[in-house]
């Protein structure tokens, strides 16, 4: 077999990887290894791994496997960064990122347009003594004035679910070089195929490979990118007993041995090889589901019916200038209200193609009523503060003919 080509190009890497990996064989993709337990010759050998002087070996799977940790350096590849550690799922990911690295007492200032289960977990954060501020972050300004002497962190979604509201990444970025904030930056709806999060210098790139990096619905996954921008050794929260060998890894040491040896959010074998597998065809389907994003929401921003649509490459949305120059595209989330929200129901029933689910990133077109749903347990009150209408409708575009799909929200909007 020919040697895998040398390119610099991470997604010709991706697709390359295994076998630069030494998949077993001459397999073009890595076996799925599903063993629990990685026995050794020698115990000092055990011991070793354990105390964390022999890298890339395994002990336990709940710590990863040869099959997760070939996922975790396609990862990194495509973010360019240092190191991966990859989870059960994308909440498993936001949660130890949160979990692992922030103390009753410290701060995080927060995007108030996030994912609504993000949004949960930030009051969880906040029952267990760590300070929550939510800020309008397409303002560094406002990011800035919610600064304290105790934060130590700032989280943010590169487009918002499902506002689709985008930050002011490079401000914020400079922001926390400033004030030596780690900065978190939830890349699942851009994704590396459009945007990475250490070009406006993130310490940490958050992706839920469930979406937009598996793409078929049919794996649950999430993962967390070091850039190898943030100084470890200046953070007071890791652990003394993880401050040895190279400082660029304590950060990613403390998420695997506090978030998946001790909370256990550990990704299977079998979905990180569905989640490799789905992500060699990323680029392919970002740039078709964005363009078909694109067409559908200059439709619905043309049609009677509709009051308002939230898509970045709209000219009408307050962050186009700057999504345009960060992402080039948008990705393929929208969302739109309608001008009558008692209609909200009978539209959706009316449509043919969309599937009626929740779930993002998927290669079938979803839609879902946003309040009555995943924004419910918010309430009015906290769904408004947001800026999320309650006639609000979420649309993820998959990759059916383009044609067809805008035929289909055409009918059901004329119904």
């Amino acid at each position: 077999m020919s040697a895998p080509p040398d390119t610099p190009d991470p997604i010709t890497r991706l697709l390359h990887a295994d076998r630069r990996f030494g998949a077993e064989q001459g397999g073009v993709h890595m076996a799925v290894n599903p063993s629990v337990q990685y026995g050794y010759e020698r115990v000092e050998d055990l011991i070793g791994v354990f105390q964390g002087r022999l890298k890339n070996r395994f002990n336990y799977a709940r710590q990863g496997t040869p099959t997760t940790a070939a996922l975790e350096s396609k990862i990194t590849a495509l973010e360019e960064g240092v190191g991966t550690v990859s989870f059960a799922t994308g909440m498993a990911a936001v949660s130890a990122v949160f979990l692992t690295l922030l103390r009753a007492g410290d701060h995080l200032v927060a995007s108030r347009h996030l994912f609504g289960n993000t949004h949960s977990v930030l009051g969880t954060l906040q029952g267990l003594g760590v300070e929550v501020s939510l800020v309008d972050a397409a303002s560094a300004d406002a990011v800035a004035a919610g600064l304290r002497p105790g934060t130590r962190m700032v989280f943010v979604e590169t487009i918002a679910n499902p506002g689709t509201q985008v930050p002011d990444l490079p401000g914020i970025g400079r922001l926390c070089a400033e004030h030596g904030l780690v900065y978190v930056v939830d890349n699942t709806i851009s994704s590396p195929a459009l945007f990475r999060p250490r070009t406006v210098g993130a310490s940490l790139s958050l992706n839920s490979l469930t979406k937009t990096i598996a793409g078929h619905g049919n794996a649950l996954g999430g993962a967390v990118t070091d850039t190898g921008l943030f100084d470890w050794q200046a953070y007071p929260n890791i652990f003394e007993g993880y401050r040895q060998g190279d400082a660029k890894q304590w950060g990613l040491t403390q998420l695997r041995k506090k978030g998946l040896r001790d909370l256990g959010g550990t990704l299977s074998a079998d979905h990180a090889h569905r989640i490799a597998v789905g992500a060699e065809t990323l680029a392919l389907r970002v740039a078709q589901t964005s363009a078909t994003a694109l067409a559908l929401a200059r439709f619905l921003e043309s049609h009677p019916a509709v009051a308002r649509v939230y898509y970045p490459m709209l000219e009408s949305h307050p962050q186009h200038a700057m999504a345009r120059a960060l992402f080039g595209a948008g990705a393929w989330l929208l969302s739109f209200e309608l001008r009558d929200p008692a209609a909200c129901i009978p539209v959706i029933n009316r449509l043919q193609i969309p599937v009626k689910a929740t779930g993002m990133g998927d290669t079938r077109t979803l839609i879902i009523p946003v309040a009555p749903t995943i924004f419910w347990e918010a309430g009015p009150e906290k769904r408004a503060e947001m800026g999320i209408a309650e006639g609000l409708i979420r649309v993820s575009v998959g990759l059916e003919r383009e044609s067809e799909l805008i035929a289909d929200f055409a009918a059901a909007l004329d119904g």
